[in-house]
Formats: C-alpha cells, sequence, structure tokens
C-alpha cells in the first residue's frame, strides 16, 4: 500500500464479464440484423441493438442506500486495496512465477513516467516485494469474492497450464480462450472462507493456501485508472481506482453481501444502458463511459482478444474537472480542449471551474471534445473525437456522441424503482 498517499485512497474493480448460452431464435435474429444492407447509423429507441446481439454479461452490483458513497448505484465490484494485498506471503504463494516480470503478466509497454501513479508506484519503497500490477488485481480478486461470491482463482494443480500459456505469449503465442472458473471447494465451505474474508482480508491469504489455489491474476487485464473528481463526496471519499477486465466463459452462481452489496444484476452492455435511459436504475460516469465502450463487442471472444492485447500497452489516469455552465454540467476528461494544461493531482485543492456561457457557446467554441453532459443524473451524452490513446477505444452510441461536431445525443425517461442517485456529477 501507498502509505505516502494522504488525498486519495487506492483502489481496485474489475468489469467482469461472461458468456451466456443463446437460442436458435437469438442466433437466427443477429444473423438477419448483422446481413441487414442497411444497417442503422444514427440510434433510436427502435434501432438499438437487441439483446441477443450480445453473447456476453456484464455484472452489476447495487449499492446500499445507507452507502455513504454513491448509494443506490450499480457499480462493477471492487473495493479498496488492503495492506494484506501487498502482503510478502503472496510471494510465496506465487513462487513459481516469481521469476517472470510482473508474476507472469509481462511489462506494459507504456513510458513509466506517464503510468499512472498507482501503476508505477516502485512499492518496494513501502516495504512491499509485491508489484502493484499484482496487488491490485489480488484486491479486485479479493473484492468480487467478497461481494459477489465469485471467486477468481486457479488451483495449484494447474500453475503448469498457466506457465505454458504465459510461455507461448512470450514467444509470440496468444490464448484467446475466456477464463473458467475452478471449484476449488464446495459451496458450504466456500460460503464460510466468504464471512472470513470479509470479517478480516487476511484470511484471504489464508484460504488460498488452505484450498492450494492462487488469484487468477492473469484472467484480469489493465483498462484504465480513474481518480474521484474533488470537492464532491468530500475529503474521505477520493478514491484512486485501477479498472480492470476480465472475461469468463460462464456466468457463474452470484451472491449480494446484503451489507454493502444489495442487489446483484447479470446484464448485456445495451441492457444496462436503456435501463440507465429509462430510470430504472443509476449508474456512475465510469460504468456510462465503460458499458458504451464495450458495445464495440458483441462477441465475448472478440472482447477477451482486445482486452487481452490491449492490456501491456498501458492507460491513462483520467481525474474528471467539472465544469458547470449556465444550464448543464459538464465532465471534461483529459484531451479535451477545456482540460487544464496543469492540473493538481494530489487532490490538496478544488480544480473545477464556472462560466456564464450556456452548453451551446461552449460546444461551438471547442474543436477537441472529449466530455460529458449532465442535464440531470440520467440525462447526459458523451461527446469525443480525439484518438483515444495505448490503443484502447472511444464508447459508442447511445451514450455517445463521437464526431467531429457539436451534435449531441441525450437521454431520459419515467422514474423507476432503482433510480435513486447519489449525484450527478461525476
Amino acid at each position: 500500500m501507498n502509505t505516502a498517499l494522504v488525498h486519495w485512497k487506492e483502489a481496485a474493480t474489475v468489469i467482469l464479464t461472461a458468456g451466456i448460452r443463446r437460442t436458435s431464435a437469438d442466433s437466427l435474429r443477429t444473423s438477419i440484423q448483422k446481413h441487414s444492407p442497411n444497417p442503422p447509423v444514427s440510434w433510436t429507441q427502435s434501432s438499438l441493438p437487441v439483446r441477443s446481439a450480445f453473447d456476453y454479461e456484464v455484472l452489476l452490483l447495487k449499492r446500499s442506500g445507507k452507502s455513504g458513497f454513491m448509494p443506490n448505484a450499480y457499480v462493477f465490484p471492487g473495493g479498496l486495496v488492503d495492506s494484506s494485498d501487498f502482503s510478502s506471503e503472496w510471494v510465496d504463494i506465487f513462487k513459481n512465477f516469481t521469476h517472470s516480470p510482473n508474476f507472469g503478466l509481462g511489462v506494459v509497454k507504456q513510458a513509466p513516467q506517464t503510468r499512472p501513479p498507482i501503476f508505477a508506484t516502485d512499492r518496494m519503497k513501502f516495504g512491499s516485494p509485491v508489484p502493484g500490477d499484482v496487488a491490485f488485481r489480488i484486491c479486485a480478486v479479493r473484492e468480487t469474492f467478497e461481494e459477489s461470491g465469485v471467486l477468481l482463482v486457479v488451483p495449484k494443480e494447474e500453475e503448469n497450464n498457466v506457465l505454458k500459456s504465459l510461455g507461448d505469449r512470450e514467444n509470440g503465442g496468444m490464448t484467446t480462450q475466456p477464463a473458467q472458473l475452478s471449484n476449488v471447494c464446495g459451496d458450504k465451505d466456500l460460503a464460510n472462507w466468504r464471512k472470513l474474508v470479509i470479517k478480516n482480508p487476511l484470511n484471504f491469504i489464508r484460504m488460498c493456501r488452505e484450498l492450494e489455489c492462487l488469484p487468477n491474476i492473469w484472467a484480469l487485464h489493465e483498462w484504465g485508472n480513474w481518480l474521484t473528481p474533488t470537492a464532491v463526496y468530500g475529503k474521505q471519499r477520493r478514491y484512486d481506482t485501477a479498472f480492470f477486465i476480465c472475461c469468463l466463459k460462464d456466468i457463474p452462481h452470484t451472491l449480494q453481501d446484503e451489507k454493502e452489496i444489495v442487489h446483484f444484476k447479470w446484464s448485456t452492455p445495451i441492457e444496462v444502458l436503456q435501463s440507465y435511459e429509462a430510470r430504472d436504475l443509476w449508474i456512475a460516469p465510469p460504468q456510462l463511459y465503460d458499458l458504451s465502450r464495450l458495445c464495440h463487442f458483441h462477441s465475448l471472444q472478440a472482447l477477451h482478444r482486445f482486452a487481452r492485447q490491449r492490456s501491456l500497452e498501458g492507460c491513462e489516469q483520467w481525474l474528471p474537472i467539472r465544469l458547470t455552465s449556465t444550464d448543464c454540467l459538464i465532465s471534461l476528461l483529459p484531451g479535451d480542449a477545456l482540460y487544464p494544461e496543469e492540473v493538481d493531482m494530489s487532490g490538496q485543492s478544488d480544480v473545477n471551474m464556472r462560466t456564464q456561457k450556456s452548453l451551446e457557446e461552449i460546444q461551438q467554441e471547442n474543436s477537441s471534445l472529449h466530455r460529458i453532459i449532465f442535464h440531470d443524473p440520467y440525462t447526459t451524452s458523451l461527446h469525443i473525437n480525439i484518438t483515444p490513446k495505448y490503443k484502447h477505444l472511444s464508447p459508442l452510441p447511445p451514450t455517445a456522441t463521437i464526431s467531429s461536431s457539436s451534435s449531441s445525443s441525450s437521454s431520459s425517461g419515467t422514474d423507476g424503482s432503482d433510480s435513486t442517485p447519489p449525484t450527478s456529477r461525476l
């Protein structure tokens, strides 16, 4: 853990996707859409991809209404890093992988000076022999187990298969199959271990030893790094979060902890976005952005291939800057023409801005766009015409306007049962 961080709390989250079984009718409908001579260009409710266009779903967890941070929001599984995630005991558990860079994860191509601090920080300076790339994946695996009961581990007996796949990758090969969960113990024992891990994260190490398994860090691919905006949730609610993505072959048995998490939901990316538009649920801006990115991929296999190939390219650290105009709130992201050249990333000062201009005036003045516009918690639009760095992707409609123009797409609807958002701000 980076104990020198005063204003940010380090965390990790995973975009957990899993394959679904499709009926023959679904496959026929998708085939017809795919070969349509005039596919829709602009988004309308009637032209949205149907659920069957996707052969996978994404796990979202609904936070408790009593939570001090984003109550009632649907989020990806994850949480705060614990000192146990950096424990030297992991070196022994991963002993057959310590000879490889980052325990077999490989070396990111991104220049060290441009790497987000959450990944670039030398953890040896804080007394841990576990690289940050490894520890934050361990954190994401542990938190996913605590919050959803999904245990992303590899049995010790399968170590040789993992080592072989890593060797194939180093020699130019590429494993393209999504991960498959392993049963390391019975349901009753797993439930007992989950209670112990929730009670004390150190028990996750003990569990891995006794069940002879390793956190499947190799199934988690680096995706992004979001920081909580300043002056939104208070000084105690600022998070520096590493985002990973994981593709599973099949949807696993899932639970909620009935404390922080009160409901779970497996849905296709487009279903979540439609539910958000209909005000049936509320998702935070990072979820909105990344679910819209996933709309590029209707196939789990294609998503897995992209995530695996891209993961060693690196990522940007994004601290959203809020610009309040006369008629809306704009969340500026790096690359936008209005994003400040120098930003206090320490979190000590409020870096947000105000203007007396309207949205129309602001949109007409700028050429480089990378922003999210909020009219209310559910009426939002993404405006992007910059090229993403590190071979990443921009979001797709319905929640994005990706062009050189300043047109916008917005969403609204009627109120729903799960629609109490904590804030309209990123």
